[in-house]
């Protein structure tokens, strides 16, 4: 018979108590049954001036008093410009003041916020806009290369002879209303606008809505990357996203380090920054000191930011910095490492280099919220760069054989699965999709390779999709990505299985390496050799100065297979 083990995560695992590949995490605490703007509303209770947020580069500052007053002013304007309960609204941009501003705007009014990438080109944002029939778009008229107002002017041309508020596009037929941040457009609302628009009317309006609301109404749509096909609207309600905050919140220390400088440079429009930034504010009475590029985050440290939330990808770029060591990283005690896989040589030049002793790597998708499992600051090395930590409150996680959804022993490979609070409603107009992934019974499966220790600590080990059957070998290319990460010359690396007539697919490895370094083939195969196994020694060695992305930065490994096979001569056919 198979024991079904919880464990009690207040505090890291010290006895291995799990007999299979399933936890459950117990906790001392409950959930909580909030909205967004209750979440709000109580942390303006308790420290009406306290600093809630800095915008460095729009040179904004608010109290958390501050905020809710912008907050109540963009709500009552949405209700006033003909947005009600459950329309759409796409929030379309970079890291501003106001695009946090209309995502809890939103969530008080009981409008369901769509983040759209800001990288979006014409035809992904008219697929993502018109899926999910956005009835409001807030967007700047442009942002670096990104002209927003004009791809929307040729996508709904009908724009230029609307008066704001009454747009009828064919391609669009939701969409009524645009607001502009930045300037003044013919057929658009400007920001001031909606701000103003708000009368005693609509402020009375949005205080008696209060009360229709429900901590399980959808609140978020989060559109998944799209590595191989298009992008799917995971939609999320109050209840996901705010009990995943105070879960990831309390994991990371935030009710022991009460008062945290957070510097946040991921992005608000991906789960990450949304739920772990945006919602967190509230929850813990975080100070916010937002940023929109990697390498400015030294230059925020003199903010005294005391924690740190970065991709993989960032930190790499924050620990290559040529003058790093010019800027005081003192106040800096922690952080976490999340939206991509991190490798363990990262990890331990974050706490070499830098002195984030604290970093913790956290793990999770879109579709659970995002985080299901996630290291503490206290975990030794090996915990926290080997491993993703362990699973977080009131969630079950299990590790299955992915063909025939068995139960593994401890310590074997198979898919993740999550079950709990923090799964989606659901793929936004899409039951058949939603119903591949969740299965009759609650859990979620994540398309992830991974295992789990007797503590309940979890390895990712790569995306069932991205093995390579090498002569019927089954190889995971995240193991092989890690040991290559160790050589002092690699900058990044990324495995892929190109196809062979014999063994139907061989180990390619595509390699960044470090700047002004060169190498051969023959030698990353000879730093292989007695360190990982013969036929996971990758036959083919490319070096390359970029990898094929989706719009969110990961990694599009099936496009990655493609151009290896080409530049290897190996396209089927030849």
């Amino acid at each position: 018979m198979i024991s079904f083990v919880g464990i009690h995560v207040d505090s890291p695992p010290t006895i291995p108590t799990l007999t299979t590949s399933y936890a459950h995490g117990t906790s001392s605490t409950t959930l909580l049954h909030y909205t967004v703007g209750e979440t709000l509303q109580r942390a303006v209770e308790r420290w009406p001036d306290r600093e809630a947020m800095a915008f460095l580069e729009q040179g904004v500052r608010k109290t958390f008093a501050e905020f809710q007053q912008d907050v109540d002013k963009a709500s009552a304007g949405l209700l006033a410009l003909g947005l009600t309960k459950g329309d759409r609204l796409g929030m379309w941009g970079p890291n501003t003041y106001e695009w946090i501003v209309f995502q809890f705007a939103t969530a008080k009014a009981g409008i369901i916020l769509v983040s759209v990438n800001p990288a979006y080109q014409l035809q992904e944002a008219e697929y993502a806009l018109r899926k999910v029939g956005c009835k409001a778009i807030v967007c700047h008229s442009q942002f670096k290369t990104q002209k927003y107002c004009d791809m929307l002017r040729q996508i709904c041309p009908e724009i230029e002879s609307s008066s704001p508020g009454g747009i009828k596009s064919a391609r669009l037929p939701d969409l009524r209303s645009v607001i502009v941040l930045d300037s003044l457009q013919p057929g658009m609302f400007h920001f001031d606008d909606v701000m103003q628009a708000g009368s005693s009317q609509y402020v009375q309006q949005l205080q008696d809505l209060q009360k229709k609301l429900s901590c399980d109404d959808p609140i978020n749509i989060q559109f998944t990357s799209g590595t191989t096909g298009a992008p799917k609207g995971a939609t999320l309600s109050h209840f996901n996203i705010v009990n995943n905050a105070y879960t990831v919140g309390k994991r990371v220390g935030y009710t022991w380090r009460p008062h945290t400088r957070v510097c946040l440079p991921v992005p608000l429009y991906h789960c990450f920054g949304s739920v772990g930034g945006g919602i967190c504010l509230d929850t813990f009475l975080q100070v916010y000191v937002v940023s929109e590029d990697a390498l400015l985050i030294p230059k925020l440290f003199p903010h005294r930011c005391t924690f740190v939330y970065g991709t993989p990808t960032m930190y790499v770029d924050m620990i290559n910095q040529p003058d790093l060591a010019k800027h005081d990283l003192s106040s800096v005690h922690t952080g976490i490492m999340a939206g991509s896989p991190c490798p363990p040589e990262v990890v331990k030049q974050v706490i070499s280099v830098m002195g984030i002793k604290g970093i913790t790597i956290g793990y999770g998708t879109t579709e659970n919220s995002p985080v299901t499992f996630c290291a503490n600051p206290g975990d030794n090395m090996e915990r926290k760069s080997e491993t993703v930590g362990f699973i977080m409150d009131h969630l079950e996680a299990k590790i299955v054989n992915p063909t025939t959804g068995q139960m593994l022993p401890l310590g074997e490979m198979g898919e993740i699965m999550i079950r709990g609070y923090c799964v989606m409603l659901g793929y936004w107009a899409d039951q058949d999709k939603t119903n591949e992934c969740i299965t009759e019974s609650g859990w979620y499966k994540t398309g992830d390779i991974g295992s789990m220790d007797a503590y309940g600590y979890c390895k990712i080990d790569g995306r069932i999709k991205d093995m390579i059957i090498r002569g019927g070998e089954n190889i995971y290319p995240a193991e092989i990505e890690q040991f290559l990460h160790t050589h002092p010359k690699i900058k990044e690396a990324q495995v892929v299985g190109v196809q062979d007539a014999r063994m139907g697919e061989e180990v390619c490895a595509c390699i960044k390496l470090v700047d002004g370094q060169e190498s051969t083939a023959e030698e990353i195969k000879d730093y292989c050799k007695g360190q990982i196994s013969h036929f996971k020694i990758p036959r083919y060695v490319l070096f390359v100065t970029s990898y094929p992305l989706t719009i969110t930065g990961k990694i599009q490994k099936h496009k990655l297979r493609t151009e290896a096979e080409k530049l290897l001569g190996l396209e089927k056919g030849k």
